[in-house]
């Protein structure tokens, strides 16, 4: 069960300001030129070359690594189709290999699936961002978490400076370039390399962000855009502070939402907490921290688990309401005893692989929002304070906001090509699609009201329901809109609602296919809850931030 659960997984997840780069000098931009090759399971790749630095050039070069799947349908051919699964710190080339023929497989009919490794992801120009530490005990949600009860302050500062200076020896080279203002630049030349006139973009929860700068830096080149899972783009680099302090409520929001849910319906939550699975929960996390369940049926990492490895794997599967039933399975063993799923879970979170190292994709978060959002630097009691506010706050996933943004506060890279804002959309330009979930734990429904509102020309379309993202096996409705639109730009009417269909039960023996909702296609959550979690989609979100 073990195996076939971690194979489901990768098959379900595998989510101050520079002055602008003047249009005219864009323009003149030498568009990459793209070799595409075979590259296995009818897809093909290339690498394009674009400026390190738009408003440098004698800087150098940067090269970013493509795939696609040519349009496959006898219909007409749209254009392209680029895409963006999340992180930050997520591979879009990675991604569509994953999806193409699942999660794409209705829109490749008509469009080429075009995906790319922003800068800092991937194996763009070497490697990705890694600070190659143990994120279990080193990287920014390293265990235990901090409390009041346990803070030591000096130790704190002391890991997280650490943690800091080898992520900067080890990547200093290209971190003042991997600004989302520079990737919504490369996808302008991409696009132009592509042959297309307009972009066409499906981004998904870090990805709207990317989609929000791209229609503010180029609103005369808005084709059809979808922007599902949105970040409030101002909040995000801008108030980035209070940006994750919505974000953790949105986590403990989805997490009573599940216990409701468990609470109502006990088969399929396995008999786990009968009519209080919330108290259940919060007794089992101090009997574990005070003395640790065993995990001798997970034989690549046998380590007892404690009250945070719970903490962690639940938020791990808060992501996606399909993982609801894992949450079941892995409380309800660990309250009979047994630990393992637990465990896999953790580890899957942190993105522990079986030899003991880690996956990349949380040092890729965390870089790449340290080096543009707009943290106040060195001021080491804000975040001691704004940790005792957090877990007075949030019961569960204090550990996403507070303490944690102590290591932004002690990242002193200067960003370039970063932007800012304003995030807007004129009349005239072509219309986005933003698609928002009511209980999205990582991208809360308000975010995406006032990204609407910043962006003034959009269209907002709603799913009620739970978990991150909405395209793509959650709603038909939804999924039906969005391909409308993607196809022949038709919006769908201004105050649409969908209900999701995705209901809460156990996977059974014959059929336990893989969803195909995107946010579990993209980044796995991170540890800590932001979406780019590592290991294996302002979600800090690294397996499938924003």
């Amino acid at each position: 069960m073990t195996s076939l659960r971690r194979s489901l997984r990768a098959a379900f997840l595998a989510v101050g300001t520079a002055a602008l780069l003047a249009p005219a000098a864009h323009a003149r931009t030498s568009v990459p030129s793209l070799d595409w090759q075979d590259c296995q399971d009818g897809l093909q790749c290339a690498t394009a070359t674009v400026p390190l630095d738009y408003s440098r050039r004698s800087k150098g070069d940067y090269h970013v690594a493509l795939i696609r799947k040519v349009a496959t349908g006898p219909g007409r051919r749209i254009g392209s189709l680029f895409t963006n699964p999340g992180g930050p710190g997520a591979s879009g080339v990675d991604f569509v290999r994953a999806t193409a023929d699942s999660l794409y497989a209705k829109l490749n009919e008509r469009y080429d699936i075009v995906g790319f490794d922003p800068r800092g992801t991937g194996v763009d120009d070497g490697s990705p961002l890694d600070c190659k530490v143990n994120q279990e005990t080193q990287g920014i949600y390293s265990e235990p978490f901090t409390t009041p009860e346990n803070l030591d302050v000096n130790a704190l500062v002391a890991k997280d400076q650490f943690y800091v200076n080898r992520c900067k020896q080890l990547n200093g080279a290209i971190l003042p370039y991997v600004t989302t203002g520079n990737v919504a630049r490369d996808l302008d030349l991409l696009r132009r390399a592509v042959g297309d006139d307009k972009l066409n973009y499906l981004g998904f929860s870090y990805g709207t962000f990317l989609g929000a700068t791209y229609a503010s830096l180029f609103p005369d080149k808005l084709g059809h855009v979808v922007l599902d899972g949105p970040v409030d783009a101002t909040s995000y680099i801008n108030d980035p502070q209070s940006d994750l302090q919505a974000q953790t409520s949105a986590f403990e929001r989805a997490l009573g939402r599940f216990f409701q849910a468990c609470a109502v319906d006990q088969a399929d939550c396995l008999g786990f907490g009968g009519g209080d699975p919330w108290d259940a929960f919060d007794e089992l996390v101090a009997a574990a921290n005070a003395n640790p369940i065993p995990a001798d049926g997970y034989t690549p990492d046998p380590r007892p688990v404690t009250g945070d490895d719970i903490i962690n794997a639940t938020l791990y599967n808060l992501y996606a309401k399909q993982f609801w039933p894992y949450i079941a399975q892995d409380l309800a063993a660990a309250a009979a005893g047994d630990g393992s799923l637990i465990r896999l879970d953790s580890d899957g979170a942190y993105g522990r692989q079986d030899d003991g190292s880690y996956d990349p994709g949380t040092d890729g978060y965390f870089l790449i929002g340290a080096i543009e959002q707009k943290y106040k630097k060195g001021d080491v009691d804000r975040y001691v304070r704004a940790g005792k506010t957090s877990y007075d706050t949030f019961d569960h996933f204090w550990l996403n906001n507070g303490y944690v943004e102590l290591n932004y506060s002690l990242f002193d890279v200067r960003p370039d090509g970063r932007y800012s804002g304003p995030f807007t959309v004129p009349e005239g330009a072509s219309t986005p699609l933003v698609v928002a979930t009511t209980y999205d734990p990582a991208t809360p429904y308000r975010g995406a009201k006032a990204l609407v509102r910043d962006l003034g020309n959009a269209r907002l379309l709603t799913m009620l329901g739970d978990g991150h993202t909405a395209y793509g096996g959650n709603s038909p409705c939804i999924d039906s809109a969005v391909e409308g639109y993607l196809f022949d730009g038709t919006l769908p009417a201004a105050g649409t609602t969908c209900r999701q269909d995705v209901p809460f039960a156990q996977p059974q023996p014959q059929a336990q296919a893989a969803p195909q909702g995107a946010a579990k296609a993209l980044e796995l959550p991170a540890a800590g809850g932001r979406e780019a979690r590592a290991g294996g989609l302002h979600v800090k979100p690294a397996t499938v931030q924003p």
